[in-house]
């Protein structure tokens, strides 16, 4: 048992953000967040035009 203590002592010495627990593997404030570019009105609608004729194909293609 001392064996194990003395090991997870030196895994938390090497790495501090273990002890927090929580969600991922590496904390939000260890990296940049990516943010999207906001689009325009007219570039979401022609998305919208693309993946309505992209699903209206996949569902005509599965209908065979």
């Amino acid at each position: 048992m001392q064996e194990l203590q003395q090991e997870l002592t030196s895994i938390y010495r090497a790495f501090p953000g273990l002890r927090r627990g929580g969600g991922g593997a590496v904390a939000s404030g260890d990296r940049a967040v990516r943010r999207r570019k906001p689009m325009s009105a007219a570039q979401k609608r022609e998305v919208s035009r693309r993946m309505k004729k992209y699903w209206a194909e996949r569902r005509k293609a599965n209908a065979k």
